[in-house]
């Protein structure tokens, strides 16, 4: 572990990873904010944030107007990404590969609710379509969908992009324009009689003056809020994914499929990405990462089988378990300052959504920082009050 440089910052962020590195940068982009920035993380390699484990995608399919805009400032960012970059000619450019997200409904009930969603988000202007079981198998023919009545799909900016070179680039510019990062790990927090932090202590003993401090901790969020005396309803969530070939050639690109029981697939390169959350799915340790083989064969492959029978033979060539950092409460972001300790920021709770919704509510968080309020989209629906009031965030599209 490394001590920082200086004993005093303006701003502490607590966690390197996808959302620690996202406000850092954008902090770097804010017109009138000079401030001084440190990046706390406990582990540089970052083999086993969230992060690493991601599979990367991105979808316009929510039920609620703010995730939509969220994943459409997403989108238009990995489109154009280099020249968010300030055109920096070593960034690479993106690719986001628009196969698209299909939601499958085998009752009237859900396809009521994907008719609803995609009405929400065509006033949004995105292009969500609302298909009948006819019109997917046209589209489709490998499907086998006896049991479905119909699906949502959108090919337009939705689909797989590459994160970790976005992740990456975030975490060296951010360094360029003069943000620190130190391995290293915040153990306590002092605070004032108003409830404010003052300063955090490292693990290898030095306490450093802050004025504002960034909880983004990912699954172990909860461990950093309660070093200010703040409760919040996130834990780590096992997920399985699981990459497989395919004996019999599909000859076409799989959508994101989203199966009534929970598993999903995808195509992944020339293989197919499939996964699901466990059958008991509780808080897990921070350090549990192992895997359950038995998922593939008692569930995933028989879901993936079924639907699309070219799978019948199917053969797994890569597997891992990775975190979800869970909102137990609705499974949506806790975004902001607390109402009470008022420099204590969150970005938390993304629950599987947090690598398409980081360029935006990176740059919300940093508006927040910089300007004492959001700039570009409003996050405070994300505010903490909720949890307070144990009021849910509804969103109806959750994976």
């Amino acid at each position: 572990m490394q001590a920082p440089s200086k004993t005093s910052y303006d701003v502490v962020i607590v966690g390197g990873a996808m959302y620690g590195s996202s406000i850092a940068w954008w902090l770097t982009e804010q017109a009138g904010f000079d401030g001084s920035v440190l990046v706390v993380e406990r582990d540089p390699t970052y083999e086993f944030c969230s992060t690493s484990h991601t599979n990367s995608c991105i979808r316009q399919q929510f039920s609620a107007p703010i995730n939509i805009q969220i994943s459409q400032f997403g989108a238009e960012f990995i489109k154009n990404f280099r020249s968010f970059m300030g055109g920096d000619e070593r960034v690479p450019d993106i690719t986001l590969q628009s196969f698209g997200y299909l939601y499958l409904a085998d009752n009237e009930g859900f396809a009521a609710t994907l008719k609803d969603a995609q009405q929400v988000q065509s006033k949004l202007g995105s292009g969500t379509m609302h298909l009948t079981r006819d019109e997917i198998q046209e589209r489709y023919p490998f499907y086998n969908l006896e049991d479905i009545l119909a699906g949502n799909h959108n090919l337009v900016d939705e689909g797989y992009f590459d994160g970790n070179t976005i992740f990456d680039w975030w975490k060296r510019s951010a360094r360029e324009r003069g943000v620190e990062y130190a391995h290293n790990e915040v153990v306590s927090m002092t605070q004032a009689p108003s409830g404010l932090v003052t300063s955090v202590t490292l693990a290898t003993g030095e306490e450093i003056s802050c004025g504002t401090v960034v909880n983004c901790s990912g699954p172990r969020a909860v461990e950093t809020s309660r070093m200010a005396g703040i409760e919040v309803p996130i834990e780590p969530r096992k997920r399985y994914t699981f990459i497989f070939r395919s004996e019999e050639p599909l000859g076409h690109v799989l959508p994101l499929t989203i199966n009534p029981s929970g598993v999903h697939m995808r195509s992944d390169g020339p293989y197919f990405m499939a996964g699901c959350p466990p059958e008991d799915d509780h808080a897990v340790a921070y350090d549990d990462f192992e895997m359950d083989h038995a998922i593939w064969e008692d569930h995933i492959w028989p879901a993936v089988a079924y639907r699309v029978p070219h799978f019948e033979r199917a053969k797994v060539i890569n597997s891992w378990a990775g975190h979800y950092a869970y909102n137990t409460l609705d499974q949506n972001a806790i975004v902001g300052p607390h109402p009470e300790v008022t420099n204590f920021i969150f970005a938390n709770g993304f629950s599987g959504h947090g690598f398409q919704q980081s360029p935006a509510i990176g740059r919300g968080v940093a508006e927040w920082i910089a300007s004492g309020a959001y700039q570009s989209i409003d996050m405070s629906p994300f505010g903490y009050d909720r949890v307070i009031e144990n009021r849910k965030f509804v969103e109806k599209a959750v994976i």
